[in-house]
């Protein structure tokens, strides 16, 4: 209150958001990094005001429709670097407690792994032959039960397709694996 004038009223002062984001700027100009990514978010958030710090790095403002916004704004020492990616076929060196495998010993297990890829490979192909032959591209006969019943004919059109894409997955899944072997 101004002291020649006892009953005047004082205007009240609402910030625009031009205005108010100019303050923020000024106030955060000191701060250096933490103060420009802090304006930075207030702006990306749409505060009219100053933002004021809730916990941490966690940052609370009002937003032009009056609601409130939360935001956060990482310390600038805060930010960890990313390890450094490694490029080509470097291996990382084994701890020493591992166990060491000769050769001949490495040799004879990926020959038995192989083994047993193809033998379930075999088993599969032959399982994909028998539900393609049940499945009959679609049309099996139908069975006595399934006659008079369209619906458990359709119910077993749809089991039968379902076996036939089952075993050509598994069989492709596992040629794939064969491949991929040394």
């Amino acid at each position: 209150m101004l002291p020649d004038a006892p009953n005047r009223r004082r205007p009240r002062l609402t910030p625009s958001p031009r205005s108010a984001a100019a303050a923020l700027l000024v106030a955060c100009a000191a701060g250096g990094a933490l103060a420009q990514g802090l304006a930075a978010k207030a702006r990306e958030s749409g505060c009219v005001d100053a933002p004021r710090v809730v916990e941490g790095a966690t940052y609370k403002c009002t937003t032009a429709t009056g609601a409130a916004a939360y935001f956060n704004v990482p310390e600038p020492g805060a930010v960890e670097k990313a390890p450094p990616r490694r490029t080509g076929n470097v291996a990382a060196p084994s701890p020493a407690s591992l166990p060491r495998v000769d050769a001949a010993t490495q040799k004879g297990r990926d020959e038995l792994r192989r083994k047993v890829l193809q033998d379930e490979l075999a088993a599969e192909e032959k399982l994909l032959g028998e539900a393609r032959a049940a499945y009959a591209n679609g049309a099996p006969p139908p069975l006595p039960e399934e006659r008079a019943d369209g619906t458990r004919y359709a119910e077993r059109i749809a089991r039968l397709r379902q076996s036939v894409q089952l075993h050509e997955r598994n069989v492709e899944a596992l040629r794939k694996e064969l491949s991929a072997q040394r």
